[in-house]
């Protein structure tokens, strides 16, 4: 007999994930509660513990990163700036030493 293949929503598993973090129960006993596979709740646990991180560091790295864009982006147009200047040098210097 096969089960319908379910869709959980993000709240869902982040209700799962946290309770199997917290370790008041076991995953088996998780796993009972909500209706699932305890491969399942360990998967979430696991999404969880890994991407934990990026949400405090979510807040900062944004801003460096379009700093740090901005910063290059003003740099690539001082070098095409500099780049025609000496583009043009360098024609009117090779156009009047070929008349030589």
């Amino acid at each position: 007999m096969s089960r319908k293949r379910r869709n959980h929503s993000a709240s869902f598993k982040a209700k799962v994930a946290l309770a199997a973090l917290r370790g008041d129960k076991t995953i088996s006993e998780l796993a009972q509660q909500f209706e699932l596979h305890p491969n399942q709740v360990t998967q979430w646990k696991k999404q969880l513990s890994d991407a934990a991180a990026e949400v405090f560091s979510s807040g900062t790295e944004p801003a460096t990163e379009r700093a740090e864009i901005q910063r290059m982006q003003q740099k690539i147009g001082q070098l095409a700036l500099e780049n025609d200047f000496l583009s043009g040098a360098l024609d009117r210097w090779g156009g009047s030493s070929g008349s030589k």
